[in-house]
């Protein structure tokens, strides 16, 4: 049998001893098989580090997306992308908007409350939206947001109208696959972290084309910037997108880059959290603790209502997180429960 790498045992013992995962090492450990033993072995280092780092915890997301509109960022991996989306403009009403919040906080299970628009939308109306949730959800309750860029200022008003934080990414061949502007995505993240909200980060939409040094660098952006949650998503195959013909790779190599995720936010200590898109018990058993409930609107959905098709809901999510061996759910910053009884629900 062939042995294990002498270079992947470099480096995990490297990062076991308190160093930093450099891009070199992303790279080099991105590029063995999936399948290979030093991917199992990459896998295993980083749960377990992963796991000490939390405490064991888990986090339950619950993703609303309010919006189905042909969206003029033309993202070639999104059902929603201009040109190719099949789908009908619609819009979720207020009222379905406060049942969703409600739904997802009644159990107390949940972390944050998301909200996702399209690349463009009113941004008024959002911060009424979010007004109205923040008065009504509990306390705690963190809120955060998935939407277009934004400046300094539209960010500050969010924190005001009570949002925790934002989700934004500067995508995988983003300029390319998209019609945005790398800066201008980075330029809504630092306005995001300089108005005080905690950035979402992830390496995303993850296709078969993707090169392990495309990888790596989308991974230490997060690094670099400083986010406070990492993942690592892959891009759901849909027969309509622009970018069916590369396929979609399997639930294995997700969890190898989101082990390589987990190692390199060990030196980013902003990083509260690691998450895995669409959640899955290989990815949950390879250094990620998040994962997303989620109804409406879904870029990775061919669905107009994701619940009913690839959306999971609050109890399926609890009972993953358990199967996959966590302890305890981080509800609130400083507020946890346990974890043990979620087969029973």
């Amino acid at each position: 049998m062939k042995k294990v790498d002498i270079n992947l045992i470099r480096i995990l013992e490297r990062v076991q001893e308190g160093h930093a995962l450099t891009k070199a090492d992303a790279i080099a450990l991105l590029n063995y098989a999936p399948t290979s033993v030093e991917a199992g072995v990459t896998r295993g280092v980083a749960d377990a580090l992963a796991r000490q780092r939390f405490g064991n915890e888990a986090i339950i997301f619950g993703q609303v997306g309010v919006e189905i509109a042909a969206c003029p960022a033309k993202c070639k991996f999104c059902s929603f992308g201009e040109g190719h989306t099949q789908f009908k403009p619609s819009k979720m009403t207020l009222e379905e908007i406060m049942d969703a919040a409600d739904k997802f906080t009644s159990s107390g299970d949940l972390y944050a409350f998301l909200l996702m628009t399209i690349h463009t939308f009113d941004f008024d109306a959002l911060l009424d939206i979010v007004q109205r949730i923040r008065t009504r959800v509990p306390k705690r309750q963190q809120i955060v947001v998935n939407i277009g860029d934004i400046d300094r200022a539209q960010a500050e008003a969010l924190r005001q109208a009570g949002v925790n934080g934002a989700y934004h990414v500067c995508r995988l061949r983003e300029g390319t696959d998209t019609t945005l502007a790398p800066e201008d995505r980075k330029r809504t993240i630092r306005a995001i972290k300089e108005a005080g909200l905690d950035w979402y980060n992830c390496c995303e939409p993850i296709g078969p084309e993707h090169t392990a040094q495309e990888l790596a660098e989308q991974i230490f952006l997060g690094v670099e910037y400083g986010c406070f949650q990492h993942a690592a998503m892959r891009r759901v195959w849909m027969p309509n997108s622009p970018l069916a013909n590369y396929g979609q790779i399997t639930e294995l190599r997700l969890a190898q880059v989101t082990a390589v995720v987990a190692l390199a936010s060990l030196g980013c200590p902003d990083t509260m959290s690691v998450g895995v898109h669409e959640p899955n018990l290989v990815g949950l058993t390879s250094g990620a603790n998040v994962v997303y409930a989620e109804t409406g609107a879904n870029p990775r959905d061919t669905e107009e209502e994701t619940s009913t098709h690839r959306g999971r809901d609050i109890r399926a999510c609890k009972t993953m997180l358990y199967e996959a061996g966590f302890e305890h759910l981080l509800v609130a910053p400083k507020e946890r429960r346990p974890l043990g009884n979620a087969y029973r629900e």
